[in-house]
C-alpha cells in the first residue's frame, strides 16, 4: 500500500477542527434532550372540562407534534453520531479527506458541515 494519507490537514487545522466538533456535539446533546423531554412529557393542559371534539382534536395536535419531536430526536441522533465519527477521523488523521476522490474537503465547507465526507465535487457527482 504505496499510498498512505499523504494529503491531510495540519495538526492545527485538525484541532481548530476538533473544537467546532466538539461545540457543536454539546449543543447537539442539548437540543436532543430538549427534544427527548418535549415528547415523553404527557401534556395535559387541563382540557378534561372543554368539549369531546375539541379535546380530540386537541390530543389529535398533541400527538402529531410528539411524532414530529421524535422525528426530529431521531435526525439529531444521526447528526451527534456523524460529528463523533468525525472526531474519530480527527484523531487517526483522515478528517477533511473526500471518501471519493482522496482529496482534500474545502476549508470552509467542513466549517459549515463539519461531519463531511465527501468533496463538493464527489458530492454533485452522486
Amino acid at each position: 500500500m504505496a499510498e498512505d494519507v499523504k494529503v491531510r490537514y495540519s495538526d492545527n487545522d485538525l484541532q481548530e477542527f476538533k473544537e467546532i466538533i466538539l461545540n457543536k456535539i454539546k449543543r447537539a446533546e442539548e437540543d436532543l434532550e430538549s427534544l427527548k423531554t418535549s415528547y415523553k412529557n404527557g401534556s395535559d393542559n387541563g382540557t378534561e372540562d372543554t368539549s369531546p371534539t375539541f379535546k380530540s382534536f386537541e390530543e389529535g395536535t398533541d400527538t402529531m407534534a410528539k411524532e414530529a419531536n421524535m422525528q426530529l430526536a431521531i435526525r439529531q441522533e444521526k447528526f451527534l453520531r456523524d460529528l463523533r465519527n468525525a472526531i474519530m477521523r480527527i484523531e487517526n488523521k483522515t478528517y477533511g479527506v473526500c471518501r471519493v476522490t482522496g482529496k482534500l474537503i474545502q476549508k470552509e465547507r467542513l466549517k459549515l458541515v463539519p461531519h463531511a465526507t465527501l468533496s463538493i465535487e464527489a458530492k454533485r457527482k452522486q
